[in-house]
């Protein structure tokens, strides 16, 4: 199947191992794994950064596998999640980002057509998160107020 927004095909990217067992060279227990992820929600980091940090400094290859849960449920247990999803929000800020690229630069037309598709990507977020529950469905994209948001 072809890619969205470009022409090319194919599947070629890292994977991640097929086993679903927590390796026995791991020393850390669930409890464990869960408070390390609390801590590092605690100063602010996201669900990936989280699971970047667990896997580099602590030695966790995949917090799934250990505990059972995902990061994202685990900081949902807790009530340490974000307000909007971190895919979301990450969209919103190249919008941003792109639109600052734009005042300076008008006639930036490979600006223009990024601008096009991150603003389909949004829409294509915000039908899926309503349609999940994960947005309100009264919830509107408003650029102002979400930069207000995510600044």
């Amino acid at each position: 199947m072809a890619r969205m927004h470009s022409r090319n095909k194919g599947k070629s990217s890292s994977k991640k191992p097929g086993k679903k067992i927590k390796p026995g060279w791991m020393k850390r227990d669930i409890k464990e794994v869960e408070q390390l992820v609390l801590k590092l929600a605690k100063k602010g980091k996201t669900a990936s950064e989280i699971g970047i940090e667990l896997r580099d400094s602590y030695g966790v290859p995949d917090v799934n596998t250990v505990t059972g849960k995902k990061i994202t449920k685990i900081l949902e247990d807790n009530k340490l999640n974000k307000e909007l999803p971190e895919d979301f929000t990450a969209l919103i800020k190249k919008e941003i980002l792109l639109m600052k690229h734009l005042e300076t630069n008008k006639k930036d037309e490979g600006a223009k057509r990024g601008i096009l598709l991150t603003r389909s990507k949004i829409n294509r977020l915000i039908k899926y998160y309503k349609r999940t529950g994960k947005l309100p469905q009264d919830w509107k994209y408003d650029r102002e107020k979400v930069k207000l948001l995510i600044s």
